[in-house]
């Protein structure tokens, strides 16, 4: 048997495939960091990895079906090879705990969301001669006070130009199709210092734009004792203490908690963007007292107005969810009427998926109000042509306007020099440059609208003066 030894000549390998949110996408990037310090090298080729690891997302049954998926993909990678170890990590990991080895007996270690800071000492069992079975570490969150066990780990960044600070963990609104507060537990926020000491340190290293996180991330400080402190409030002491950072944005933002504070933060602090990410998940007011959203599509369409007045240019994003128990063929028809009326500029959007643990999963169950899986599909595919209209009908007012645009590398699809990136308001651009032979990621470029799709635009980079830049003057030199 190979055993693990951090002080080993040559390093190990962690393959870590990611499945599910921009938190699941911010805990696999702290992992990275934690197997760092034990001699762990990232690879993108789980063939080469010794270490594997999946980081699950629960949100749909769809997403828990992929995880076992690529677990039983993985299991014929270990049959060649018994010394790889195999982790399940996140939202399904921490819900189902035990079950992953009895589902999966090869799976080696379990761990949960709220137990990322155990995975060394999981890595170590699980690599030791002395062990004779399977690790798990699936802790309840209340067994912490406060969410600052991130804070001595160094995460390594999946890119050079933006980054991940999670704020806040977990969710109190308890909507009865949600897993979350049983997956992340309670609201928890972080300490404001350690946040800060995060974003100084991306500060340092170059890095131009970041995203503060969290399922109710306009509820961070509302669980702090004796003080007021908010969101709002954090927004101004990141834009004043690191003025390197160039970009500063939020997600997710529940309706019931975006106040007027915070939407005058966005409106007022110049390197906060204007976009703004607030699920209304249903149109229809019977159904969203159902969903428990506490709010109804009045006061989300308020909140909408209120939005675009404050800040001029904005652009909103938000989730749809369809086929929720007992919504009928009207009901759904008013979310359709309600994406015409609130006008977001996209959106996720998703077949309702039955979560045993939730009020609606267990409706579901009992057979109440149950739609069928045609019905869905059908209405998700009325719901995403809808969504892209008005989408089109927005981004057609960008047409031949010069926007700032943040370059996040070479386009994905034609690599040669032709750059993506994003506006302030997260519009993806693909854009050609005149300016041949120089590397343009995470640099901020004004460059010109010359086509528009619902998702994304075409552009062309336009220089202000060439020889502003060394580097580019010297590529231009002689063109």
């Amino acid at each position: 048997m190979a055993v693990y030894r951090p002080d080993a000549a040559e390093a190990r390998k962690v393959y870590i495939e990611t499945l599910g949110c921009q938190m699941n996408q911010n805990d696999s990037e702290l992992m990275f960091g934690l197997l760092a310090q034990e001699g762990f090298e990232p690879t993108d080729d789980r063939k080469d990895a010794d270490l594997i690891i999946i980081n699950t997302c629960q949100i749909r049954g769809n997403a828990e079906d992929k995880a076992y998926s690529y677990l039983g993909a993985w299991n014929k990678l270990k049959r060649k090879n018994p010394d790889i170890r195999i982790a399940m990590a996140g939202c399904v990991a921490q819900q189902t705990k035990d079950e992953v080895f009895k589902r999966s007996p090869f799976v080696d270690i379990v761990i949960g969301t709220q137990n990322i800071h155990d995975l060394p000492n999981l890595v170590r069992k699980a690599f030791s001669t002395d062990n004779t079975g399977h690790v798990m570490a699936v802790d309840k969150q209340k067994a912490r006070s406060t969410y600052d066990y991130i804070a001595d780990i160094a995460p390594v960044r999946q890119s050079k130009t933006s980054a991940w600070v999670t704020i806040i963990e977990g969710c109190d609104y308890f909507c009865t199709y949600c897993v979350v507060p049983y997956t992340r537990g309670r609201q928890i926020s972080r300490p404001a210092a350690s946040i800060l000491d995060e974003v100084k340190q991306l500060a340092d290293s170059g890095y131009k734009e970041i995203t503060l996180l969290g399922q109710t991330v306009d509820s961070y400080g509302k669980d702090f004792d004796g003080q007021r402190y908010g969101l709002a409030h954090l927004l101004e002491d990141i834009h004043e203490q690191a003025p390197e950072i160039a970009r500063i944005r939020f997600m997710t933002s529940h309706p019931l908690d975006l106040s007027d504070e915070i939407i005058r933060a966005v409106a007022d602090l110049p390197r906060v963007m204007e976009f703004i990410h607030i699920p209304m998940q249903a149109g229809n007011n019977a159904v969203l007292e159902r969903m428990r959203r506490g709010y109804t599509k009045e006061q989300y369409f308020d909140l909408m107005d209120r939005i675009r007045d404050m800040i001029p240019g904005v652009a909103i994003s938000g989730d749809f969810i369809v086929g929720f128990p007992g919504e009928t063929e009207a009901q759904f028809q008013e979310t359709l009427d309600a994406v015409y009326r609130s006008r977001p500029d996209a959106c996720n959007t998703a077949s309702y998926s039955a979560r045993k643990q939730t009020p609606a999963g267990i409706w579901e169950t009992k057979g109440e109000g149950v739609i069928s899986e045609a019905e869905k599909d059908d209405r998700l595919q009325r719901l995403n042509a809808v969504i892209a209209e008005v989408a089109l009908s927005i981004n057609q007012g960008y047409a031949d306007q010069t926007v700032e645009v943040l370059v996040e590398g070479k386009s994905k699809r034609q690599q040669f020099d032709r750059w993506r990136g994003r506006t302030r308001t997260n519009k993806v651009v693909n854009f050609d440059s005149p300016v041949s032979g120089h590397d343009f990621t995470g640099e901020l470029l004004q460059v010109k609208i010359t086509g528009v799709g619902a998702w994304a635009f075409q552009g062309v980079h336009q220089p202000a003066d060439q020889t502003d830049n060394p580097a580019i003057a010297t590529a231009t030199a002689g063109a």
